[in-house]
């Protein structure tokens, strides 16, 4: 039940950024170009996003596991620190130079574009290559996350 109520969401939230046009780079770099043609339809999605998942988010605090059985284990981190703050830099900049993020990346493979197909790639590629120096030892430890 749990592996189909995840790809139930996952299909609900691809067909979201499909139909919300996200997955299209052009709007997205029209959304970051603020001395240009901004268009502000980004902005109204993540408003309605946020608006949609707030309620839900609220009632998971006063709970400690999920609908399904599972246990919820929300974010408590509240510290901005460089790694924090260089991670989103290097996201803020991917996004602006391809135009995708993740989750709009991973609907447009699916398209067969060559594009966003890279894009995955790369990102993976990155991803590698994080866990690499994450768990690389220092003094026999690995890194704390």
């Amino acid at each position: 039940m749990q592996l189909f109520m995840a790809l139930l969401a996952g299909l609900v939230f691809g067909l979201g950024l499909i139909l919300s046009g996200m997955t299209n780079p052009g709007k997205v770099i029209g959304f970051l170009d603020l001395a240009g043609q901004w268009d502000p339809s980004l902005a109204l999605v993540m408003v309605g996003a946020i608006a949609v998942s707030a309620v839900p988010f609220r009632l998971a605090r006063n709970r400690s596991t999920a609908l399904l059985g599972g246990p919820i284990r929300l974010p408590t981190a509240t510290d901005i620190d460089r790694r924090l703050v260089l991670g989103s830099l290097a996201f803020g900049a991917g996004w602006g130079l391809a135009g995708y993020c993740p989750g709009p990346a991973l609907a447009s493979v699916l398209s067969g574009g060559t594009k966003p197909l890279i894009f995955v790639t790369a990102m993976l590629a990155g991803m590698a290559v994080f866990e690499l120096l994450q768990w690389r030892p220092r003094g026999g430890q690995p890194k704390a996350a």
